[in-house]
């Protein structure tokens, strides 16, 4: 720090040195070294039981489930829309041999939608953990009766085995 001109800002200098420096070397010597230091700038949720681990008669357990329901389809939402931003940005500045070069992008992206799809669509707006968690099982209940969907369904002599 530059010295002080005049007195009156020697003084000013001085009260603040003592108003500010218990305070500056509590956050250096104590809060500073005690944090811990992330690699993100979001705020981080624990992982909470998810609906299937969850009693039916526990409000609390089913509440936080579909809050981390809405949290990872809400990550979910701007990783495909971030794929889809990257595949759009590819096209503008590779085109014309945009279909040869960003390939691997556009497969990425349509793998995610996929996935997005398989367990978020038909969901509607109002969608939470147990509509969810039905549509999986119903979903695994009609791969296991007539294959993956989208294949085809068994037909009669596939379906005895």
């Amino acid at each position: 720090m530059p010295e002080p001109r005049s007195p009156m800002a020697s003084f000013a200098q001085s009260v603040q040195n003592v108003i500010d420096g218990p305070i500056t070397w509590f956050r250096e010597t104590i809060v500073e070294p005690n944090q811990e230091k992330y690699n993100w700038y979001h705020q981080r949720f624990n992982r909470v039981p998810t609906i299937d681990q969850c009693y039916t008669d526990d409000a609390v357990c089913r509440f936080e489930a579909d809050q981390q329901f809405r949290r990872d389809r809400m990550v979910d939402n701007e990783i495909v829309s971030i794929l889809r931003q990257r595949f759009e940005d590819c096209t503008l500045y590779e085109a014309p041999d945009h279909m040869i070069k960003c390939k691997p992008l556009l497969e990425q992206y349509e793998k995610a939608t996929e996935n997005w799809f398989i367990k978020y669509g038909d969901l509607g707006g109002y969608a939470n953990a147990k509509t969810a968690y039905m549509k999986q099982k119903h979903r695994l209940i009609w791969e296991r009766r007539h294959g993956p969907v989208g294949s085809g369904m068994k037909g009669e002599e596939q379906a005895a085995h």
